[in-house]
């Protein structure tokens, strides 16, 4: 199955670079120019100007883009800003962090996986990509040669044994630094170069599939680099290009948060207005929520075998608590029905909406943001969800189903700039 490699990492070098925190950046996909901006105001070495941010013209041409990031990751290089480690290693990364008032803490092991095409059943993605953002990250790699953020992806440790391994770094070395940046997360990173030590984590990985969980783009990019790669020998372990950088979590791991992605609707007319109520008031029965926190305990507190949901905008300005009703058999509509996302899209917005679905379909994970754009009259509707339930994640992904478009959103989203993985030559 997967198959995973140590590497010599490029990492900042401290004696230029004394304050962590001022140079890491997120992935490219939730940098919007403003962040983007803020993040260069913070260091003239922010790993964002090597990984860029999302952009909304995605015509525009990206190799003229990532010249400047090529030639800064090499000037970066040569000015000793960033190192290059002497001996391949895997890393691990403890990531602290709050959310709701409580705090978490993961694990993850950054390292290179082999790259493999998804029927090979090595890889498991979870959702569809866009040409032009694969295009995008694809453009980047080849230019820079490098993967500057890891892929999150996660694997199924039935024997627990991988954890221990862990332990026994973290709690016998200390970390190569610790970091806290403006969020208030606080990273750590370990450096694990002992051939035995290695040797075990790489075969209890062998035989475990790694499970896509935020980077879809990234790993299609990586496919497609490989591919455009003259002459290359994909079965070749020893080749950069062959593999792709990773950081992996066990799904047991409780510092593995999935929130949800809230739907919210928008530019109907009265009449498809109507027809989505019909359809709600068909499937589910409705009743007053009070505040969004009442509601919010209401869908907690309904379990995984209630499918339940909240509601903006669809009588008057108050809150609704919807659930299926008892007659619908939601166990017949396969098994994305596990989703209340997949229940609402599918049975609900297309059947009402028809093609026009994806036109006034948007999503938003923060709740907030999406009420807010109903109260302001952005938006009509704002549907509530719970997050995608992770034992059907596993389940359902692991059978080869894609899951609707924004089905989760594991939080938080991985730094860039802890470890760089250079793609020219060997690993």
């Amino acid at each position: 199955m997967v198959r995973i490699r140590p590497f010599r990492g490029w990492r900042y070098n401290a004696e230029v670079v004394e304050n962590l925190a001022s140079v890491i950046c997120p992935p490219y996909d939730i940098i919007d120019r403003e962040l983007e901006e803020a993040l260069q105001r913070l260091s003239p070495y922010n790993a964002v100007f090597l990984e860029g941010a999302e952009r909304p013209d995605w015509n525009a041409p990206a190799r003229e883009r990532y010249a400047k990031a090529a030639e800064l990751f090499q000037d970066w290089r040569r000015r000793d800003v960033l190192r290059r480690d002497d001996s391949p290693a895997y890393y691990l990364m403890r990531h602290n962090y709050s959310h709701g008032g409580r705090e978490y803490s993961r694990t993850g092991l950054i390292c290179c996986v082999e790259l493999a095409e998804y029927d090979e059943g090595q890889v498991l993605r979870h959702e569809h990509t866009q040409e032009p953002a694969v295009l995008d990250r694809v453009a980047l790699m080849d230019e820079c040669n490098a993967n500057f953020s890891p892929i999150m992806s996660l694997y199924r440790d039935r024997s627990g044994e991988l954890q221990g391994l862990y332990r026994r770094v973290t709690e016998g070395e200390e970390p190569l630094f610790r970091v806290q940046d403006h969020s208030s997360q606080e990273m750590a990173l370990w450096s694990i170069t002992g051939r035995e030590l290695q040797e075990e984590i790489t075969s209890k990985l062998e035989d475990i599939p790694a499970f896509l969980a935020d980077g879809h783009h990234r790993y299609e990019a990586a496919l497609r680099l490989r591919g455009q790669e003259p002459g290359q020998n994909r079965s070749d372990e020893s080749l950069a290009r062959n593999f792709v950088m990773m950081t992996l979590f066990d799904f047991d791991d409780p510092g593995v948060l999935v929130l949800p992605y809230h739907r919210v609707v928008g530019g109907l007319d009265e009449g498809g207005l109507e027809r989505v109520r019909s359809y709600l008031d068909s499937m589910f029965d409705s009743e007053p929520a009070g505040s969004f926190e009442e509601l919010r305990q209401k869908i907690e507190d309904s379990g995984p075998e209630r499918k339940t949901l909240g509601v903006a905008g669809l009588d008057g300005p108050g809150l609704r608590f919807l659930t299926l009703k008892e007659e619908q058999d939601w166990c017949n509509w396969g098994p994305l029905a596990a989703s209340e996302g997949w229940i609402l899209e599918e049975q609900v917005l297309k059947p009402a909406l028809g093609d026009a679905s994806a036109q006034c379909v948007d999503y938003a994970h923060d709740h907030d943001l999406a009420l807010t754009q109903v109260a302001s009259g952005e938006q009509q509707l704002a549907f509530l969800l719970k997050p995608f339930p992770m034992d059907g994640f596993e389940s359902i992904v692991g059978a080869g189903h894609l899951l609707p478009r924004k089905s989760t959103f594991f939080y938080p989203k991985l730094p860039t700039g802890l470890v760089i993985n250079g793609l020219e030559g060997g690993l």
